[in-house]
């Protein structure tokens, strides 16, 4: 079994949907979602960068 072969989670958020049927209440809260997910991602980033920072200083010394 593979990655692909999971089953995937519905998007909460699509990027690039219509937003005119939307209520204000429903895009201040996609708006939170977004800000969350974003959150999320920067942490990954930090988290990635700082395993590559220390395997580049393992390999340097």
């Amino acid at each position: 079994m593979s990655f692909e072969d999971l089953p995937k989670k519905p998007a909460l958020v699509t990027l690039g949907e219509n937003l005119d049927l939307l209520s204000v209440a429903e895009l201040e809260q996609r708006v939170g979602e977004l800000e969350q997910e974003i959150a999320r991602v920067k942490a990954a980033i930090q988290s990635k960068r700082a395993s590559k920072n220390a395997a580049d200083a393992f390999f340097r010394s």
